[in-house]
């Protein structure tokens, strides 16, 4: 196969598997909002028993303030009929004193029953809030999950067309090249295959040697960036490049030779797999 068809196909792949792993890691994403939503839920759930607990309390709080009211009413009540009944002042006085700590006591447990009353209605009114946004967090979490599986599916028919289309290109690359090529687009960006100007890298910028870069020129292989990894294929400068590669000075292939054999191990460090059951 011609080299420049080879480029081609490749420049094609690249915009088909760069769509494709975006709609991969979109998939991934979709549960992760989902969870989120779950958590939520679940803390508002959390706080309305943590508060119906509180409200309990506070109920059983107020039945007993309630009573002791009733008993401290009953008790000055009956000391104040007794008046009517004595006959002597220490009768009076003790009588007096009895009606006097019956009422303060009536003051103090009605205070009480009114703050515990106050209590109730705040808890009241939050668990009053908490149902009504658990019962909207769990309609929204209803449609979110159907949408979701709406969206997944969506999604999935997008990677597999995707698909057919990247089979319909495969033919006649070497695999070693595409598995390298995909591992690129995953890894920069969804750019696996770049120009090569004035000498320079349009992927990373980087300077090469001009005898490399000359090498990419001639089209006879895949030539891969020594820096960055992806693929270069030869691009006219608006300036020209016949000065740049005739400077001996620029310097030579053997400047990379130590670079060749760990070239994708930066990569692989990097990768981030993605595996998508396309026929579900």
């Amino acid at each position: 196969m011609v080299m420049e068809d080879v480029f081609e196909k490749l420049r094609a792949l690249q915009d088909i598997l760069s769509e494709k792993i975006t709609l991969e890691r979109d998939i991934q994403e979709i549960p992760k909002l989902l969870t989120t939503q779950e958590e939520l839920l679940s803390r508002l759930k959390k706080s309305f028993i943590e508060k119906n607990q509180d409200y309990e309390k506070a109920k059983l709080s107020e039945g007993d303030f309630r009573n002791l009211l009733a008993l401290a009413e009953s008790d000055r009540e009956k000391a104040e009929k007794n008046m009517d009944s004595i006959s002597t002042q220490r009768e009076y006085e003790a009588l007096d004193k009895e009606i006097r700590d019956a009422t303060e006591k009536e003051q103090q447990y009605r205070k009480e029953l009114q703050r515990e009353e106050r209590v109730l209605a705040d808890l009241d009114e939050q668990m009053k809030q908490n149902a009504s946004l658990i019962e909207q967090q769990e309609k929204e979490l209803t449609d979110r999950r159907a949408g979701n599986d709406a969206e997944v599916a969506e999604k999935n028919a997008k990677v597999a067309a995707l698909g057919v289309d990247e089979q319909t290109l495969i033919p006649g690359l070497d695999p070693e090249v595409l598995f390298k090529f995909e591992r690129i687009i995953r890894n920069k960006g969804g750019r696996g295959i770049v120009a090569i100007k004035g000498g320079v890298c349009m992927g990373c910028h980087m300077i090469l040697p001009a005898q490399f870069a000359n090498m990419v020129r001639k089209r006879e292989e895949i030539v891969f960036c020594p820096y960055c990894s992806r693929i270069l294929f030869y691009e006219e400068s608006d300036q020209g490049e016949e000065e740049f590669f005739d400077n001996e000075d620029a310097g030579t292939l053997a400047d990379l030779d130590d670079m060749e054999d760990d070239e994708y191990d930066e990569d692989e460090e990097e990768e981030e797999k993605v595996n998508i059951d396309y026929d579900e």
